[in-house]
């Protein structure tokens, strides 16, 4: 007899919190001591708060612990905490990751204007960067956005790229869209 294999589990956990180090701290120490294992983590400041995003894995039984521990760590250390199950992302092997950058003046329409021309191509969002600032020379508020996509598996890539193009220019931004590269390559 074989005996089954365990399937990975895991435990998205979004907290916010006004002290980033004690808020990163915090959470991986619980994980660590209920035997989980941080998969991916991603922490960004706005204003006086830390956003922390953390995918943890470990058994049903781990996990469990963890999630019932999160609320009285959250009051003792307040930070606002909250979980989600979920499973593993699922392989894409023909998808494309492609990043575009996006820079203009700023305009409150221009993030969910793009997000549309992507939800109408069909383009998947990876990852988004965001940052406004004040331009040096004029004062003018300004923006720079990444996306990272994935490109659906057959698109023709000339096609995409041209037509995104279009859109920035219809829209007066300055845009590129290009193949994602690994920023450490071996």
């Amino acid at each position: 007899m074989s005996t089954p294999t365990v399937r990975e589990q895991f435990l998205v956990i979004s907290a916010l919190g006004a002290n980033p180090m004690e808020l990163t701290n915090v959470l991986c120490r619980a994980s660590h001591e209920n035997r989980c294992a941080v998969v991916t983590s991603r922490l960004t400041r706005h204003g006086e708060y830390s956003a922390l995003v953390l995918q943890i894995s470990g058994s049903w039984d781990a996990l469990a612990r963890l999630e019932a521990g999160l609320p009285n760590l959250a009051k003792k250390h307040a930070f606002i905490v909250n979980v989600v199950r979920s499973g593993a992302l699922e392989n894409r092997p023909q998808a494309l990751p492609y990043v575009a950058y996006v820079s203009s003046a700023y305009r409150s329409d221009i993030i969910n204007e793009l997000c549309q021309f992507f939800i109408d191509h069909n383009v998947e969002l990876e990852n988004l960067t965001c940052d406004t600032y004040l331009a040096p020379q004029t004062g003018g508020t300004m923006l720079n956005a990444t996306f990272t996509v994935t490109l659906p598996a057959g698109v023709q890539i000339s096609w995409l790229r041209d037509q995104f193009l279009d859109f920035a220019d219809a829209m007066n931004l300055d845009a590129l869209i290009e193949p994602w590269r690994p920023q450490n390559p071996m």
